[in-house]
């Protein structure tokens, strides 16, 4: 049955951040996902997990000054050292977390950029993360998101995340497959998560519109959550969404579901 983790950059947000571990817990999850740890010491996050049994799923290499706006530097050639710098924290966080697999934002595309080279970039970057992430046994995933949300962000798609990972050349390297932003950019979700079930290391869920929680919008998950079952996902389903009227009272399509998954898991 499908697992499913409670992203704390979005969910629990009427708590401190630590303390989302903590509400994570008490509402029945088992794991935990966010944008990145790194403005907290790892011994303080992994406390937090240990304290509540938690599995740390997932979460970013550094992705730049988030709050300036900035989206990843993974294609930003001006950006690569500090990029291999990022790697190397990832990767203490991830050991000290007991985290198997992070994310790498690609970024926003700068107005005017030659975009061949910025993908020549980008696939130099993440050719150096896989190998150093493959050799601490940690694995490497990028997420295509949609431009309604992230107006020029670099990786958009599907079929670009795909030829990048196939331009890599890297066994490490997996793709994150979000629902909400696959169903704006290219809809046929389950097709297309069926068809490229071997490269998904990751998934994750809003509902469209409004990236809200499941069951506000358009998105058939019920089908959607026994059809990745049937087809034998075996990874974690992050829930990514901004909760419409606070999280505890929108986590009904947990309840329902969700919480005996992840117990039965």
């Amino acid at each position: 049955m499908p697992r499913f983790s409670a992203n704390l950059s979005m969910l629990f947000g009427e708590h401190d951040f630590l303390d989302r571990f903590d509400a994570a817990a008490r509402a029945g999850f088992k794991g935990v996902e966010y944008l990145g740890p790194y403005d907290h010491p790892a011994e303080t996050v992994a406390a937090r997990l240990k304290k509540n049994g938690l599995e740390q799923v997932l979460f970013n290499l550094p992705f730049g000054d988030w709050g300036k706006g900035e989206r990843g530097i993974a294609v930003l050639p001006e950006r690569v050292e500090e990029f291999r710098r990022g790697v190397d924290t990832a990767i203490a966080y991830a050991k000290a977390l007991g985290c198997g697999q992070v994310n790498c934002l690609a970024g926003i595309a700068p107005q005017g950029a030659d975009r061949q080279k910025l993908e020549d970039t980008f696939v130099e970057n993440l050719k150096f993360a896989a190998a150093k992430l493959e050799q601490a046994g940690i694995r490497l995933l990028i997420e295509p998101i949609n431009t309604r949300d992230i107006p020029g962000f670099f990786l958009t798609n599907t079929r670009q995340a795909l030829g990048i990972i196939e331009r890599v050349g890297s066994k490490n390297l997996y793709l994150q497959y979000d629902i909400y932003h696959m169903q704006i950019m290219e809809g046929d979700l389950a097709r297309t998560i069926e068809a490229n079930l071997g490269r998904i290391a990751h998934i994750q869920l809003a509902d469209n519109p409004g990236r809200h929680e499941p069951g506000t919008g358009e998105i058939n998950y019920p089908f959607l959550y026994d059809f990745i079952d049937r087809i034998g996902y075996a990874g974690w389903i992050g829930a990514e969404y901004k909760p419409a009227n606070g999280t505890e009272a929108g986590l009904g399509w947990f309840k329902d579901f969700g919480k005996n998954a992840s117990a039965a898991a």
